[in-house]
């Protein structure tokens, strides 16, 4: 009865309504926040550069150019040292983009600076099938980095050739060879998989996944595709559109195929052994965002950096960070967004929230509590409340929102720095200017 799209466009439309005022920001001065109460925080280090930049793509991300890359890496350096020199903690560290490993030595230093200033004891890193090269794959190893995460995103080299990926990252027979020779050197290698591609058919997904399991690979991430209102549009001319109507069917084929030799760590990741989370806001409550486009979550407070690359250098050189924009959530969304990245992650403990937000926590959320027991998305035991099968689905759902909210934020800031944005692109990529072939990154 519950299972049906009528639910699922209903729970949607909550969950927007309820979480409307979360991305609501206003100027913020630079300074470095207050560390949080906890010493759990993770750190999140952005790097925008791409050699290609995929059509589907809504993160922040430009054109790679070494020179540029190199200063980018060098203020990355002097922001996370602000945050040291103010007395922050960190368990963890994420590098996302964009491609971090485009540049590898940069890489490496500033993993090695981040090491020694905080003893961080996970080091997750994306990257891309090409750069799966022995040299890459040493200096990240010896650099200490404990989590690999590759955007693979698909085995299907019709859909590679849509997303603009196989020309540059390699058919899926290269793709998997690459991945062969990584699997066991980090105690986690993750591959990222897209699903609810446009042409994206069950029988390819379920092939994605048999093929998967056969890199010896101990993780995978399977994300919807998820879009903002600029890249859809992109995309409608390139790729199409995605059908949301295929989701339910594309997400039990997922959970059908991985489970049980893979275990659910979140909604939407899948793990045999090792550890190391896909999603660094499930690891822990607060997260500090550095490096352009990123965002931080601390104590209650949402932080945003610039997406202006020029503007990240020249704040960084005047001692201060890269965020631009902040919003305290009140109270109560505060609370909506800690069930939210709980449960996402599977399960609420009872103790837990009792401690960061006490009884009032239970009394606000009495009704989403209770929403996901009536509708058999979680189970209430000892120690909280449980996602099951069916909740993993809604959750993936509502998470998704959560990110393609963010992905429209993304687009407004964009839309300051489009000028900055596409002028780089020229200048890296000229063959393409003169053909009229630019398209602002995402």
């Amino acid at each position: 009865m519950f299972d049906s799209p009528l639910i699922d466009s209903l729970l949607i439309r909550i969950f927007r309504f309820r979480t409307r005022g979360f991305l609501r920001m206003e100027e913020a001065d630079g300074a470095v926040p207050a560390a949080p109460r906890d010493d759990g925080a993770y750190l999140y280090v952005h790097v925008p550069f791409c050699e290609v930049l995929c059509p589907f793509c809504s993160f922040h991300r430009v054109q790679h150019c070494h020179e540029q890359a190199r200063r980018y890496f060098a203020a990355l350096r002097r922001e996370i040292q602000l945050y040291h020199a103010a007395g922050h903690k960190f368990s963890g560290v994420y590098f996302g983009g964009g491609t971090p490993t485009t540049e590898p030595e940069e890489l490496a230093a500033t993993i090695g600076l981040v090491r020694s200033l905080f003893g961080v004891r996970e080091i997750s890193v994306e990257t891309n099938p090409k750069d799966l090269r022995p040299a890459v794959m040493t200096t990240l190893r010896d650099a200490g980095v404990t989590r690999l995460s590759v955007g693979v995103q698909s085995f299907d080299d019709q859909l590679l050739r849509e997303m603009d990926r196989y020309e540059k990252y390699g058919s899926a027979e290269e793709i998997v060879a690459h991945l062969r020779a990584a699997a066991g050197l980090f105690p986690t290698l993750n591959v990222d998989l897209i699903f609810n591609q446009p042409h994206q058919s069950l029988a390819s997904l379920e092939r994605d996944l048999d093929i998967f399991e056969s890199t010896g690979a101990n993780q995978v991430s399977c994300y919807p595709l998820m879009t903002s209102p600029t890249v859809l549009r992109r995309m409608r001319d390139t790729m199409g559109a995605p059908d949301p109507r295929r989701l339910r069917t594309f997400y039990q084929a997922i959970q059908r195929r991985l489970q049980p030799a893979f275990a659910p760590t979140s909604a939407w990741c899948f793990t045999r052994r090792g550890g190391g989370g896909d999603e660094y806001i499930v690891a822990a409550e607060n997260y500090v965002g550095v490096g352009s486009g990123a965002f931080s979550y601390l104590d209650g407070t949402l932080h945003a950096t610039t997406f202006s690359l020029q503007s990240y250098e020249r704040r960084i050189a005047q001692g201060l960070t890269g965020i631009v924009a902040r919003h305290r959530l009140g109270a109560g969304d505060r609370m909506r967004y800690t069930l939210l990245v709980r449960m996402f992650g599977l399960g609420l403990d009872r103790e837990w929230a009792l401690q960061r937000h006490g009884r009032k926590f239970f009394r606000t959320l009495w009704g989403e509590l209770r929403t996901l027991e009536v509708l058999g998305a979680a189970r209430r035991d000892a120690r909280g409340w449980r996602l099951t099968e069916r909740g993993m689905y809604w959750l993936m759902l509502m998470m998704s929102e959560f990110f393609e909210s963010v992905n429209e934020y993304r687009d407004a800031m964009r839309a300051h720095v489009h000028d900055e944005m596409e002028a780089a692109q020229r200048a890296t990529t000229p063959s393409l200017a003169a053909a009229g072939e630019l398209a602002t990154p995402g």
